[in-house]
This record gives structure tokens, sequence and C-alpha cells, in this order.
């Protein structure tokens, strides 16, 4: 089943690109034509680059991978929150803080700091004996930190990819991730640099229609993911629970052998004793017939002797 039709595309306005006097060259292998002085993307090379996408995504979420959704631009703010809230993955729509990856421990403690703040908040007494100018402080501090790192709160580690929309206006997210070697996936408009991303979708950007389509699509594909990982999971699990289960019957089987070798032995053992029995019995009542023969014989001599006296 294909992931998007061309008909989804055509309507979304994907393949619509920027005016033909602002363009990056390198995007030419990616333009269908020209028409009334704007780029027309090829839609069937999108469709393609879209299945190769989806494939690196849902792969990636199964084998335990996170993928960052990032859009910052105000046509793609709301698409990718709710995207990435929808399928769980984090998520940055408002300013990239320099060195959200390349220096994500100190990062971290800005979270933790962030954390810190949403507890006081929601705690009762959280701000028992302080000021209100010190309570206002606090309270901007907190909602500052939420706006430019609410989407991440609950990323512990660099992802494992990016999803980007307009990578020209996210070129620092795109050059972080560059240097970490963090795979980025993105839709890259008639303007942009294709040589920078590592898996590009020929598209418009700019439209609200598109962006939304092409941000659904990399979030079903972590829904696809979650669902492999999943299916792997319990296949493990069973495989594991049939290795148990064939222990346990090979080691009753084992058992039942040793019972049954010993159970042969036993016998084996009582046939040899009843054996020596049988042979030792003939021979017990000659040993006890053999003195009472000579004894015979003697008294028959005495009596003879006896006879010739007289």
């Amino acid at each position: 089943m294909a992931v998007v039709t061309m008909r989804e595309l055509l309507d979304a306005g994907v393949h619509f690109g920027h005016q033909t006097r602002r363009w990056n060259p390198k995007m030419r292998r990616f333009i269908f034509t020209e028409r009334n002085g704007i780029y027309i993307i090829d839609l069937q090379q999108t469709l393609t680059y879209i299945d190769e996408a989806f494939e690196f995504v849902k792969e990636t979420v199964a084998h335990g991978g996170t993928i960052l959704f990032v859009g910052t631009k105000k046509q793609a703010q709301e698409p990718i929150q709710e995207e990435a809230q929808r399928v769980g993955m984090p998520y940055v729509t408002h300013r990239w803080l320099g060195g959200m990856l390349t220096n994500f421990q100190t990062v971290s403690k800005r979270i933790g700091r962030m954390k810190e703040l949403q507890a006081m908040d929601a705690a009762e007494d959280g701000y028992a004996g302080r000021g209100k100018k010190e309570v206002l402080m606090l309270t901007r501090e907190r909602v500052k930190l939420e706006r430019v790192l609410g989407g991440i709160a609950d990323m512990t580690k660099a992802p494992s990819a990016l999803w980007i929309v307009d990578t020209n206006k996210e070129h620092i997210a795109v050059n972080e991730a560059q240097k970490l070697r963090i795979p980025v996936v993105a839709v890259l408009d008639t303007n942009c640099d294709p040589d920078v991303v590592d898996f590009p979708i020929p598209g418009n950007d700019d439209a609200i229609g598109a962006v939304k389509l092409l941000t659904h699509i990399v979030g079903e594909a972590v829904v696809a993911g979650k669902q492999q990982r999943e299916e792997r999971q319990l296949a493990a699990a069973r495989d594991a629970a049939g290795d148990t289960d064939a222990k346990r019957q090979a080691e009753a089987a084992e058992a039942a052998a040793q019972a049954a070798s010993s159970d042969e032995v036993s016998a084996a053992d009582a046939a040899k004793a009843a054996a020596a029995a049988e042979t030792a019995a003939p021979q017990e009542v000659a040993e006890v017939q053999q003195p009472h023969a000579v004894r015979a014989a003697e008294q028959a001599k005495q009596d003879d002797k006896s006879e010739t006296q007289a």
C-alpha cells in the first residue's frame, strides 16, 4: 500500500516551488517545469523519496530510536507540535537553542531547571516565603524555558534522527546534526541545498497544507515503527518462553531417562541376586545332607562290628 498518493500531494500543493529567481541550482534535478514564474516540483520523484524516508524513520523507531521534529516557522509550528505529541516524540517549534545537540549536557541542566520551576509552581506552598517580585521573575523564567525546551523535556539523549521543515531557516539544527552524524530527514523546497540532507523530500515547505501532510506522513512512519518494535518484542518474548519450555521438557526427559536407567539397573541387580540364590540353594542342601550320610555310614559300621563280636 502506498504511503501517499499523487492526488493527495497535488491537493496539498506539495508541487509548488519558489519563484524562478529564488532557487538553488542544486535542486534542478527535482524540478519538473516552470509555470508563471514558479518552479513545479516533480512529484513522481517526491513519491519515491517519501517511501525511502518513511522506511528509514520506521526502521529507526523500530530499533528504539527517537525522531526530533523541528519546525520553528509559523506555518510549521502547529503541525510539528501536533504530530510530535500524537506519536510521543520530542519537538522544537520555537527558537532553536544553539547547542541543543552539540552541547546537550548543558541543555539538560536547563531542562532540569525548568522541571524544578514547574514542580515549584505545581506545589501549593511552592512560592512560600517569596516576595511578589521574585515569584513574578520565577514565573517568567519558567514560561521562557517551557517555550524553548518544553518539547524536549523528556529527551534524555541526542535523537536518532531529525525531521526538519525548511532547512534554510533551521540551518543551525542541520549543522549540529551534521557534526554529530545524526541523519536528517527534511522537506526541500526549490531554494534549499539537498547536499546537507540525508533523506530529502522535494516539496513545498511554505504551504500549511503541504507541511501538515508531509509531517503527518513522518508521524505515521513513527507509529509503524513502534508497532514493529512491539511485535519484535512479543516475538522475542515468545521465543524466550519457547526456549524455556523446551529446556524444561529436555530436563524432564533426561530425568525420566535417568530414572528408567536406574530401574533397569535395579532390575538387573535383582535378577543377579535371584540367580545367585538359586545356585546357592542346592549347595546348602548338599552341605546339610552330607553330615547325615556320614553319621549313617558310621552307625552301620558300628552295628556290623557289634554283630561280629557277638
